[in-house]
Parts: C-alpha cells; structure tokens; sequence
C-alpha cells in the first residue's frame, strides 16, 4: 500500500498542478471534491492516508454558501496544507477571520517568511536589506485571512496581505497565501516536498518501473478471461495504454486502428508496422474516413466537432466489438488530465473543453470501461512507457488531440483541408528536427507542442508571374512544463524562414504562412 496525500479540490484551475508536484516527489495522492464526506475521509485513513492538501478555488471564503473542507479532514490527525482558497476556509473553520482584500493580488510577488516554521526553514530565494528571508511567489487572491485561528503563529507575509501563510505546527497545520504548485513559485516544489516528506513522513514508494507491476496485475483481476477492445490512435496515452494492457492480458487485447481521414502523414502505415509488425499485437485497421467526413460536413462549432468524431469513434469500436465473441471491455487512453479539464468527477473545475474518451460512453455500447491510465498524468505515461519498452521516439512525441486534424482546421472539415494540412504539417515537423541550437539540441526536442493549423481563408499572393488566391496555414509552437500555462517559442527566423519556403513551393494550395505567438493563457495551446 502506498502512502498517500489527498488533495481536495475547490474548483480552481491550476488543482492538477498540486497533484504533478506531489507526484514528482514521488509520493502517490489522488485529487477528489472538496464535499467528500467524513465516512470518505476515515475510510483514506484506513488506505493510507498520510496528509491533505486543500486547493484554491473561484469562491470566497467568508460567504454563507462557501464550500468548507468536511471536518473530518481536521480530526483525522495528519498534517493538512492550505493554499489560497485553502488557506482561508482553513482560516474560517478553525476560528480565524477572512474578509474582502482593499489590495487584491495576482502575479509575481515577494513573501517574506517568518516563525522558523517546518516548512519554511532553510527555504529563501534571497534576503531583503533587513537581513529577512524572502521568497519568489505567484499569488491569485482577492480576499485574504485577516485574523489568525487559534493556535496558529504567522509563517509569511507581504505588504499588501499581512497574512500570507500561518501555520499551528503542534497539530501539522499549514497554510499559504501564494501557490507553490506553479512554476512561477521558484521554490515551490521544494514546498510542497518538504511537506510530504518532512511533515507527512511519506516515502519514496511511488515511480513507474514499479507501477507496472501493479498495474498489471490489476488488469489481470478486473479483467479475468474475458476479451478487451482497445482504440489504438497512435498516440502516446493509447499506444502505452495498449502495451501494458497487452503485457497483462497477451492476445485477450484486440485493437482497433480507426483512420478517421485526420491523422498525421503515414501515420497510419507506422501505427502498424510498430505495433502489429515489431509488438505481435493484434490489430483490426479500419479505414472510416468516409463515415467521419461526411457526419462532419457543414459542421464548423468546435465542441459540436469534438462531439461528432467522439461519438463517431464509439460507433466503430462497437461495430468492431460485436465481431469479438467475448468481447467485455473497451479500453481507453484516458489519462488525468482529460478527466479533470473535461470537469470529471474527482474535480471541481470548469470545463474548458470536452474530451471525446471521457464521459460519452452510450448505454448501448454494453462494453464495461477500462482506462489504466486514468490516475496518471502524462509525464508519468510517458515514463510507463519507457519501462514497458516502447520505441522512445514514440514515448516523447508530441502530444496530438483525439479528434486528430478535426480541431487543427478551424470551422467545416474537408478532405481538402486535412490533405493540405497533413503535409504542411509534416514539413514543419521534419524541419524542427533538423534545426538545432548551440548545444545540438533539435527544435523539436526544444518544444513541448508544435504543429499546423489550416485557416479557412484565402490570400492573394504572387508565384513567378502569376497571381495566386491560396490558403493560409499558422505554425503554433509552445514550451511548457504542465501544459496548464505555456509560452510561444522563440523559433530562430532561419528556421521560420526555411518551413515557410518550403510550405509555400511544396504544398499547392497554400501561399501564406503565419506563426502563433500567443501564450496560454490567455489563449489555448490548440486552437479548438
């Protein structure tokens, strides 16, 4: 049994992030709503739990209707961080004050810490004129703790927020103003390490050369005798998802390769070779191109896009699956990331946009659901699959979206549109490997995403002596360490002026090439 912290989430949108930082530290924790009951809280207590970590959150802490942690989580006897949000029902609970902030704060910020606290101690990244330990934080509040519960001391502050952390070391409480889950927080993980290994006293049991073992055994017993159906998209998630469930369960697994007409160049001839040809898996390919242009035709809405092919993409596997005698299962890449940014059950959060192989299973499909990625994030996928032995250029490829090109055309999807693309695409791509920086490093290893995307519009342009009306494509490239937020790279005008060269002469139909430099957020990394 592994140790575990529970991080219960109030609806803010950086709450995947606590859990990425607690799992780096190599620690096991699952994010649930805050509204869990007290039976729920015991009942972690009795798997493991060793400490909780209460999120931020939208709301305001001293309003009637605010959401509040189940008191259980201050019974329990484990240590319990709050940040922002968590922080001020922390506050309220246990007898403090919170109120309306006259200066709200959001970005960059100095903290000062104070009281020598477990958490803190031996943690600065410089020290003011007065000889005070100070800390490089983010802050995103507009209310703050302005009375300190009983038993509390102050940890940390700020001009503006006298208030920024408070700590009852004697019962484990800690809390904190600013959120040391974000990169911008420059010793955040140091945090958030010291917290589940200091004050927690959790292990280092958790890591994916380990997992696979129990991750495989826990297919074989959910499994049994019976058959699994996997969509196998090429990707990172449904490629490892597929090694390992093959690991467990050997020919029990039949994929289903579906070529939607909205893959990459020759992605499909290499989803085969490596999978059917060098791993023994079996695999059914279905060309369906077709069915999913014509079921798209006239269709432009982002979500309605996401949705079609969704649906489209079930309606295969259930075709395909009829055919398997004992067919029970259908397998799915899902990975944490989907569930919480498509507002899943274990999250409190918005919804940015849905995810085709979350939440759209029909009744009818009479398939039960097996998704042994679901509580991993992509960082650790790609680790898993390392360990399970897949091809490393396939491990850390860049990630590309279920619905494929779908939402890489923006508006109506046409056959015309994803031929153009895919081999503007792949120009972009090859280029970004062969261009290097001083230290040979190859600007596709240097970008966390980079793709194409085809704008419905035409340019004049001009070729030999001929004028030209074409489309126009825009190359989006990010860097990111959690895909949460993201910066536009700074790609060197050589290689911006080499992938437009060739764009512009090889893909006929195209005349003008832009480039993204946008950064999330507040845009998205796609653009659907």
């Amino acid at each position: 049994m592994h140790d575990r912290i529970l991080i219960l989430d109030f609806g803010s949108q950086v709450t995947q992030l606590i859990a990425r930082r607690v799992r780096e530290a190599q620690v096991y924790c699952e994010i649930h709503p805050h509204d869990v009951s007290d039976d729920f809280i015991r009942e972690e207590m009795a798997r493991g739990l060793k400490g909780v970590i209460l999120s931020g959150s939208h709301a305001s802490a001293y309003e009637e209707t605010s959401m509040r942690a189940p008191q259980a989580v201050f019974d329990a006897g484990v240590p319990v961080l709050g940040i922002c949000y968590g922080m001020q029902t922390m506050a309220m609970q246990l007898g403090g004050k919170v109120t309306f902030a006259d200066h709200r704060e959001f970005g960059y910020a100095e903290v000062r810490a104070h009281g020598h606290t477990p958490l803190f101690t031996g943690i600065e990244d410089f020290t003011n004129n007065e000889g005070h330990g100070m800390l490089k934080v983010w802050m995103s509040h507009g209310d703050q703790v302005t009375a300190l519960p009983p038993g509390f001391k102050l940890m940390a502050s700020t001009p503006s927020c006298p208030i920024a952390g408070m700590a009852d070391v004697e019962r484990g409480y800690y809390a904190v103003q600013f959120h040391p889950e974000v990169t911008h927080t420059v010793r955040g993980q140091v945090m958030l390490e010291r917290f589940v290994h200091d004050i927690c006293n959790c292990g280092t049991d958790w890591n994916m050369p380990d997992y696979v073992s129990e991750a495989v055994e826990a297919i074989r017993q959910q499994v049994g005798d019976d058959e699994v159906i996997l969509g196998l998209s090429g990707g990172v998630d449904s490629s490892v998802a597929a090694a390992l469930i093959h690991k467990a369960i050997g020919p029990q697994l039949t994929c289903v390769f579906v070529d939607h007409g909205l893959l990459r160049l020759d992605e499909g001839k290499q989803v085969m070779q490596t999978f059917a040809d060098n791993m023994g898996l079996n695999i059914i390919h279905v060309d369906a191109t077709n069915e999913f242009m014509s079921k798209l035709e006239g269709v432009s809405d982002p979500e309605a896009k996401r949705k079609i092919i969704g649906r489209e993409f079930v309606e295969v596997f259930q075709r395909e699956a009829g055919k398997l005698k004992n067919a029970r299962w259908l397998a799915q890449g899902t990975i944490y990331p989907d569930v919480i940014e498509s507002g899943g059950k274990k999250g409190k959060a918005q919804t940015i946009k849905s995810h085709h192989n979350v939440g759209g299973l029909p009744e009818t499909l009479n398939l039960k659901l097996l998704e042994p990625l679901r509580e991993l994030f992509k960082d650790e996928v790609r680790k898993l699959g390392v360990a399970l032995g897949l091809p490393p250029g396939m491990v850390y490829r860049h990630p590309f979206p279920g619905p494929g090109l779908g939402v890489r055309i923006l508006g109506e999807v046409k056959k015309e549109y994803a031929d153009l693309l895919r081999r503007a695409d792949a120009i972009f791509i090859e280029e970004l490997r062969n261009f290097k920086d001083d230290q040979g490093t190859s600007w596709y290893d240097l970008t966390s995403q980079a793709f194409t995307v085809f704008l419905p519009v035409k340019s004049v342009g001009v070729m030999g002596d001929g004028r030209t009306y074409d489309y126009v494509v825009a190359l989006r490239a990010v860097q990111t360490s959690d895909f949460m937020t993201a910066d536009w790279a700074e790609l060197p005008y050589a290689l911006l002026k080499k992938v437009s060269g060739r764009i512009i002469n090889e893909v006929r139909g195209i005349n003008r090439v832009t480039y993204d430099v946008s950064s999330k957020p507040p845009a998205t990394i796609e653009w659907e």
